[in-house]
């Protein structure tokens, strides 16, 4: 029996697909500046904190991060897009 591969984990528990969750890992670890963490590691770190949604990728290095499960430096926050939407008050 073939073993589970982390992308497939976090595609099974988010409802989203493979190639989605391979990108969600990636970005991850890009969010780190120079040492990454591997994907086992991130989903380890997904499952111990029970989330119900999926948070984004820097969000989730952040929280790694800041929990000193992978305390090495961060790269910038990524600039948030504003939908149309959100430009009206």
């Amino acid at each position: 029996m073939d073993k589970v591969k982390p992308f497939e984990k976090i595609a099974e528990q988010f409802q989203i697909s493979k190639e989605s969750s391979k990108y969600f890992l990636n970005h991850v670890q890009k969010s780190f500046k120079k040492e990454k963490p591997s994907h086992q590691l991130i989903l380890e770190f997904i499952e111990t904190q029970q989330l119900e949604i999926l948070l984004t990728p820097y969000e989730i290095a952040a929280l790694m991060n800041e929990s000193g499960a992978w305390a090495y430096p961060l790269n910038a926050a990524p600039p948030v897009n504003l939908d149309d939407e959100d430009l009206h008050f």
